[in-house]
């Protein structure tokens, strides 16, 4: 699984940048998945739908499913949040992953940084971030990025894909020679 972070302090630009990306590597026929990391209470349920009534009636997941869509809510019920990789570990197959947030995580991120940021930036810190989109020539020692050339972004994602595994059943040599 390809996976790639959006990360950066509050305001910075991450979901505008997470959100152009995804639509980028779509339009360009991928398969994408996103994971979004909220710090405040997330709660996707409403009071007094039913499926709210069987959470609150102590189911740890709730399936809600419809002809466009399902979601699973999941109720952590005092455990630990879930890290990163259980969170992938849960998602359909897929091209690509956008992670948003999670800059405590060691995956592969780009940092959104703008001049006027109230924070430093997190390159300087976070050896995991590989590229840096920005509005400014910043001094990250790797790709800085325009980050309003979402194009360039996703050249540069993409540059960064894993081949296809081969399957065990494949020796090497066959799959270099169909």
């Amino acid at each position: 699984m390809n996976v790639i972070g959006i990360v950066g302090w509050k305001n910075s630009g991450k979901t505008t940048l997470a959100s152009a990306l995804i639509r980028e590597l779509s339009g360009r026929g991928l398969t994408v998945n996103s994971i979004k990391h909220a710090h405040h209470m997330v709660d996707v349920d409403q009071p007094g739908t039913d499926s709210y009534k069987h959470r609150e009636a102590g189911a740890q997941e709730v399936i809600l499913a419809g002809g466009q869509r399902f979601a699973i809510m999941h109720e952590l019920r005092g455990a630990k949040e879930p890290t990163l990789d259980v969170l992938l570990a849960r998602l359909g197959s897929c091209d690509w992953v956008v992670v948003e947030g999670f800059k405590t995580h060691t995956h592969p991120k780009i940092e959104v940084h703008r001049r006027e940021s109230s924070g430093s930036p997190l390159f300087r810190e976070d050896k995991s971030i590989v590229a840096v989109a920005a509005d400014y020539p910043a001094d990250f020692q790797g790709p800085v990025l325009d980050v309003n050339d979402v194009t360039a972004i996703a050249d540069f994602v993409l540059s960064r894909e894993k081949p296809p595994s081969v399957s065990s059943d494949t020796k090497p040599s066959d799959a270099q020679n169909p």
